[in-house]
């Protein structure tokens, strides 16, 4: 087995390590840090360096080496915080992150970006602490890669100062024969391997090194779970070190597993950092067991195969329809076994079902978690002081979705810092904390999830929008209410901003959020209240792959209405119903004219009812809108496995998407608010056809 199939579980890890230390990081108190975050941000830092070293990715390995100096030194209370240096340390993650992403797709790191972050630690290191700078360890192995073996002569040398070599016991727990045989190879990068026995259940290795136990754990967690590894320094005599050399030599010349102490200089050699921790290894084994627990009750799979089995689950539930739609028309008497397991069958569809979606539900703090590091450069970048305060960060929504919010949540915070927010100044002549408070919240709604971004800013200027509208060719009214005036800031190209901003501007894009959002099939709401804030509210279904819905039937056609969307439903009174102009008609329900939306109209369905009256009026909202669907019958709720009609058809106006029922038919999901977009389009289609007709018979 090749090392290299394990380089997507190392790029994975060092991923989360990464989010780690960028969270540990922007938490820091620069004046008082926690000792135990800044530990937990060098184990990071060293765990990444570790991986680099066995997988033979030099540029991200020297990279960590040097913030991990820094870092040791920072937790030894060497270098005294500031917040330009967590600045830099932010900036270096940065860098890794793209070393990362350089390695994932199968190139070379930039050498030049490289340089310039190595001669800003190397500086830290010589201004805050008089080390004197490396000279450069990347250069070393990258102008001579052909000469790995006098470098490998030296390092053992540099091992020396760490101490006598010892014998190092390791228990590998259920490690199949290929990828034991691939960690045994990857021990001999440590020291010279004395002997090793067992079987797949429990097979032990001796190791004689002078390397430390947390940095073979640190590597081989790369390879195997933490829960399958057990490491401990052996009672045996140590030997001395000079025996090591011979052995060492070979491999560490075939891999670049240990690089990084040659370049060194006495002052930052990695003598300070094992010098620094001898409690380390008795005290970093509690805190793997502690997290061992987490770990092992988790496992990494792939998307793709998650998505199959919820594409075989969809398609049992609507086999399970079929099969529910055949049993339903049998007499229970002489087949009740049959419905019975029927019934049983319904029951254990719905929960495998259920189950299997919640393997998609990830977090709102995926999403959140990415907005501390944004809001902090952002606020620096425009002088202004900013509270990011994050509510709900367990509420759960689909992967799928979860990743298509972050751009539209990232242009609402952008626009919000930028536009919403005052400076300290001016928030303080209007009388609030000089402090302005950003707030992300999310939390479930029915069937939906309702994400706000909260600022407690300016708010949105009614008489700027109106005026800007105007001036775009818009068609406004003093008379429109504050919802329609702030639905204008959606418009493609809108903005009230005074000069361009290469941060932001309201409106701006705005109308590329509104529509990704409805893509996902929610809807986007804005509450602003004049020197107190805005609120941007997203609402969101759950997932897009199971629906909760209501049939209904409009002529011999059925078709399905999101049961979340659905309110209420009635039989219209000719007293309710009011014209307006052309074909359009209002239903007043409990004093709210609501706009009324002819199905059997909007979509040619031949053989409906076309009296008002005679039709039921489902109340349906959209959009954060209200309408009256008028349609022929209700069928019944039910539950249906959605089918992206684009996908398999074209786009088709006033539908979403489509689905297969018990029957095996085919019925349309009705998209509420282009529907009636739809319906309107043809209404005024008709009556311009009325008026050209009525223009041609009439008399000269």
């Amino acid at each position: 087995m090749d090392i290299a199939d394990f380089y997507e579980t190392f790029f994975e890890e060092a991923e989360e390590l990464l989010a780690d230390m960028e969270r540990l990081l922007m938490e820091l108190d620069v004046d008082d840090p926690d000792s135990e975050d800044l530990n937990a941000i060098f184990r990071a830092a060293h765990s990444i360096k570790g991986g680099a070293g066995t997988f033979g990715f030099t540029v991200l390995q020297e990279t960590t080496h040097l913030l991990e100096n820094l870092l040791d030194n920072t937790r030894r209370g060497e270098l005294k915080l500031r917040r330009d240096i967590v600045d830099t340390f932010l900036e270096t993650k940065d860098m890794l992150h793209d070393q990362l992403d350089a390695y994932r797709n199968g190139s070379e790191p930039d050498a030049e970006a490289f340089e310039r972050i190595s001669k800003v630690l190397q500086k830290i290191a010589l201004e805050e602490l008089g080390q004197e700078p490396v000279s450069a360890p990347s250069e070393a192995a990258a102008s001579a890669p052909a000469e790995p073996e006098p470098q490998a002569v030296v390092e053992p040398a540099a091992a020396v100062d760490h101490g006598a070599s010892r014998k190092v016991a390791i228990a590998l727990s259920g490690v199949g024969e290929k990828d034991r045989d691939l960690l045994v190879d990857e021990l001999q990068h440590f020291g010279k391997v004395l002997s090793q026995s067992g079987n797949a259940e429990r097979y032990d290795v001796v190791l004689e090194s002078t390397e430390s136990l947390e940095d073979m754990e640190a590597v081989l967690c790369f390879i195997i779970e933490p829960d399958q590894l057990s490491i401990s320094e052996s009672a045996a005599e140590a030997s001395p070190v000079v025996e090591k050399a011979p052995d060492v030599t070979p491999p560490a010349a075939a891999a670049p597993v240990e690089p990084q102490p040659a370049p060194e200089t006495p002052a930052t050699t990695n003598s300070e950092t094992v010098e620094s921790k001898p409690a380390a290894p008795k005290a970093a084994p509690k805190a793997n067991k502690a997290a061992k627990g987490a770990e092992s009750s988790t496992i990494r799979v792939p998307v793709d195969k998650v998505d199959q089995i919820i594409n075989l689950v969809g398609e049992l539930i609507i086999t399970q329809s079929m099969l529910e739609q055949t049993a339903s028309n049998m007499e229970i008497d002489s087949h009740g076994p049959l419905v019975n397991g029927m019934n049983l069958l319904q029951r254990n569809a719905r929960d495998l079902q259920e189950s299997v979606m919640s393997i998609r539900m990830m977090p709102m703090d995926y999403v959140f978690s990415r907005f501390p590091r944004l809001v902090r450069d952002l606020a620096a970048k425009l002088g202004k002081d900013v509270e990011l305060v994050t509510e709900g960060k367990s509420t759960e929504l689909d992967k799928s979705l979860i990743e298509r919010i972050i751009d539209p949540l990232t242009h609402l915070v952008r626009n919000s810092l930028d536009h919403g927010l005052e400076a300290p100044d001016k928030r303080e002549a209007a009388g609030k904390s000089a402090t302005g408070r950003l707030t992300l919240s999310a939390q479930h709604q029915g069937g939906n999830i309702l994400i706000e971004v909260i600022d407690d800013g300016a708010g949105l200027n009614r008489e700027k929008i109106l005026a800007k509208a105007r001036s775009s060719g818009l068609t406004v009214a003093d008379s429109m209410s504050d919802d329609d005036v702030w639905q204008l800031i959606f418009a493609p190209g809108f903005s009230t901003a005074e000069q361009v901003s290469d941060v932001s501007g309201r409106g701006v894009g705005m109308d590329v959020v509104k529509r990704n959002i409805q893509e996902m099939g929610g809807h986007v709401e804005i509450l602003s209240e004049p020197g107190h804030g805005t609120t941007t509210r997203i609402v969101l279904p759950l997932t897009l792959a199971i629906l909760d819905g209501m049939s209904i039937r409009c002529g011999k056609e059925t078709f399905l209405l999101p049961l979340n969307a659905v309110l209420e439903s009635l039989q219209p009174q000719a007293e309710d119903i009011y014209s307006m102009a052309g074909d359009d008609q209002l239903l007043k329900v409990r004093d709210e004219y609501l706009p009324i939306i002819t199905l059997h109209r909007a979509l040619d369905v031949t053989g409906a009812k076309t009296a008002v009256t005679d039709a039921i009026a489902v109340i349906v909202q959209g959009e954060g809108r209200r309408y009256a669907l008028l349609v022929d019958d209700l069928v019944g709720q039910q539950q249906v496995v959605v089918k992206n009609l684009e996908t398999n058809y074209r786009k088709v106006p006033g539908i979403s998407a489509a689905t297969i029922l018990g029957d095996g038919s085919v019925a349309l999901i009705l998209d509420i608010a282009d529907l009636h977009r739809l319906d309107r389009r043809k209404s005024q289609q008709r009556f311009e056809a009325k008026r050209t007709h009525l223009h041609e018979v009439s008399p000269a």
